[in-house]
């Protein structure tokens, strides 16, 4: 009896992780990058000048390099920046 409950949590787990990987696939399609408006220890991932490489380590407030994910097309009204808009940014 203990091996058909062993098998049906573990179809249970893969049924879950198949849904929620679902879920994070069509949340990205609906978002953007938008570079410049994170403020510093709330960016989404790593730096475009590549100074760190996880989310939450950005130093300072609205840097260029630093990015947060937005619903698609509200960048802008956030005065944010497309990535080479930004990379344009930190090479100048």
């Amino acid at each position: 009896m203990q091996s058909k409950q062993m098998v049906s949590a573990a179809l249970a787990a893969v049924f879950a992780m198949g849904l929620v990987g679902q879920a994070a696939a069509q949340d990205k399609t609906a978002k953007e990058k938008c570079f410049g408006i994170a403020k510093a220890g709330e960016n989404d991932c790593s730096s475009l000048s590549g100074s760190h490489s996880c989310a939450g380590q950005a130093k300072t407030d609205m840097a260029v390099e630093e990015w947060k994910y937005v619903a698609k097309g509200s960048c802008k009204a956030q005065n944010g920046l497309s990535a080479e808009e930004a990379k344009a940014k930190l090479k100048k």
